[in-house]
């Protein structure tokens, strides 16, 4: 008896809990689409080489850029979406693109 009541207490709380880390797939998921669809609209940023990865509402940002300000308002633009977090920026600025070659 006590076996079987402790089988039903587990698929209770596996019935209880497992819906919260469904929410939060969900909603990172709902997450990188926004930010990925927002980066592909900016004019600035283009998002073509940019990657895109969200774990618990942290957005990290990867990839290369031809200027630094591009750099910057990708983050931006990540950071406007609800129910992001943080923005981790680890783009990095693409070597010998015109930008950089005329400073």
């Amino acid at each position: 008896m006590r076996v079987i009541s402790l089988f039903v207490l587990a698929a209770f709380l596996m019935g209880a809990v497992a819906p919260a880390f469904a929410d939060q797939k969900r909603s990172d998921d709902q997450i990188y689409d926004q930010v990925r669809q927002r980066l592909a609209a900016d004019r600035d940023v283009r998002g073509g080489g940019i990657a895109v990865d969200v774990k618990d509402g942290v957005v990290t940002l990867r990839g290369k850029v031809h200027e630094e300000r591009q750099k910057h308002k990708a983050e931006r633009v990540a950071k406007k979406v609800k129910g992001v977090k943080q923005v981790v920026n680890q783009l990095e600025l693409e070597l010998g693109s015109p930008a950089r070659q005329t400073q």
